[in-house]
């Protein structure tokens, strides 16, 4: 191996190039990796990190006006958008430095610069030619803006959470997690919100129960919902705002326009098309089980091969790589199963299968179902609900899909994704005793089917 100069070139420090790398170095594998962006890639820098801090922002005007059920007044209470943002900014730069210290510390040479694959086995950065026995592709994905006229004057999931100043109104376009999730932060931090989405309903892909109960849930949060629809044209105003018109007739203003319509593979000037790397329409890397792509000393895992974008999977595709390359472990990661969390108000939390997969894979299924206000709200005077759903094989009573749409449903529905991975049956759940008073306990109190 000393032909090279390295045993191991990633390209991308997000999730799953810094695992990679992290543990390949670990093992005495010679690394270096290349990133001309920011360390921790899309999850730490404008993902799931900065979201999910903001998620908790939007929740306290809320809080404090339930509280007032509780006796608790809170009065003048205001909004500063810069101590939010710039308290965030601290808090990133802080993961920002752990990644450096994490890569370095293994052992890893970190390049700043933007890589391109020149060979099968080089790689340039900042004009200089480097080899590598093997070359790991993470470079992740990129926000995606349909072209249309005024597309210059919105903002995508990269610039949202750095703005100058906070809106008054705003709105979002887009069905995914990232458009929902903004638009209850935009709402609960008082913006007037505006969601759009071309189809009949948003989160496509989940249990149609969920999304209808959530689409109602959302709406009572402040959110203006409005499907069938799109944006045909962008205008900036004298004013300095953004005027939209609708494909339905309608023209809305508004301060910002954030688009959140998907994420595709971000793959460009990598020199992938040159080599003959084998990559799907939109631009994904195709790779085998071995995440091997069709030039075999080049590899890539995460979001830059579409196959689940989430940073948990990157993770475990970074480590099973490493595992299978130099510790003879298997290449395999189980997609099977994983659970996932919409961060919206309410959140959702969803593991396994929805109803309508269910119907199609099974012949006879029965569907448990929960609906109530909770304990906490019979005091707070929302009129929040939680819905809670369970379906079962009937044939074997395995429990086939669990689904939430409540407070902090990620938490709960965690715990019980490793009971569905572990192949717990209904009755394993009906003998398992609840903590009460709790909403996670009704998953082990529902007894008779709905359908």
């Amino acid at each position: 191996m000393a032909e090279f100069d390295y045993d191991l070139f990633v390209i991308g420090a997000g999730s799953g190039g810094v695992r990679a790398g992290r543990m390949a170095a670990g093992m005495g594998v010679r690394v270096a990796v290349a990133e001309d962006r920011y360390l921790g890639g899309t999850c730490v820098n404008v993902g799931c990190v900065p979201k999910k801090l903001y998620v908790y922002a939007s929740h306290y005007a809320e809080s404090l006006h339930e509280a007032e059920g509780y006796g608790l007044k809170a009065e003048s209470v205001q909004f500063d958008w810069a101590t939010l943002r710039d308290n965030k900014k601290q808090e990133i730069a802080r993961l920002n430095g752990i990644y450096t210290n994490l890569l370095k510390n293994a052992g890893c040479e970190l390049m700043d610069g933007r890589a391109s694959i020149t060979g099968a086995n080089e790689v340039s950065v900042n004009g200089k030619t480097y080899t590598a026995e093997r070359i790991l592709v993470a470079t992740g994905g990129w926000p995606f803006v349909p072209d249309l006229p005024g597309k210059e004057h919105v903002i995508s999931s990269n610039e949202v959470f750095d703005l100058e100043q906070f809106p008054e109104d705003v709105i979002v376009v887009g069905g995914g997690y990232i458009a929902v999730e903004f638009a209850g932060i935009f709402a609960g931090l008082g913006a007037r919100t505006e969601l759009i989405y071309r189809g009949e309903l948003f989160l496509r892909g989940f249990d149609q129960e969920v999304r209808e109960f959530t689409a109602q849930e959302v709406a009572k949060k402040g959110v203006n919902l409005s499907f069938n629809t799109n944006i045909e044209s962008i205008e900036r105003l004298a004013s300095g705002r953004l005027s939209a018109r609708l494909t339905d007739g309608r023209i809305l203003e508004a301060d910002q326009i954030l688009y959140a319509t998907g994420r595709v593979p971000n793959t460009d000037g990598l020199g992938l098309e040159a080599l003959g790397v084998a990559q799907a329409k939109n631009g994904a890397v195709i790779v085998n089980d071995q995440f091997q792509t069709s030039v075999p000393s080049i590899y890539a895992i995460g979001d830059v091969i579409d196959r689940v974008q989430l940073t948990p999977v990157a993770l475990a595709e970074g480590m099973a790589l490493v595992r299978s390359l130099y510790a003879k472990g298997s290449p395999k990661v189980d997609y099977d199963l994983i659970p996932t969390a919409v961060f919206c108000q309410p959140n959702i939390g969803t593991v396994g299968l929805s109803e309508e997969q269910a119907r199609e894979q099974y012949s006879n299924i029965q569907v448990f179902r929960s609906e109530f206000r909770a304990l906490k709200h019979t005091l707070s005077g929302s009129d929040e609900r939680t819905l809670m759903k369970m379906i079962v094989d009937a044939d074997t009573d395995r429990v086939l899909g669990v689904h939430m749409v409540g407070a902090e449903a990620g938490e709960i529905i965690q715990g019980i994704g490793v009971a569905l991975k572990a192949g717990a049956t209904k009755a394993v759940f009906d003998s398992t005793i609840g903590i009460h008073p709790t909403a996670a306990e009704e998953f082990v109190t529902m007894r008779e089917p709905v359908r």
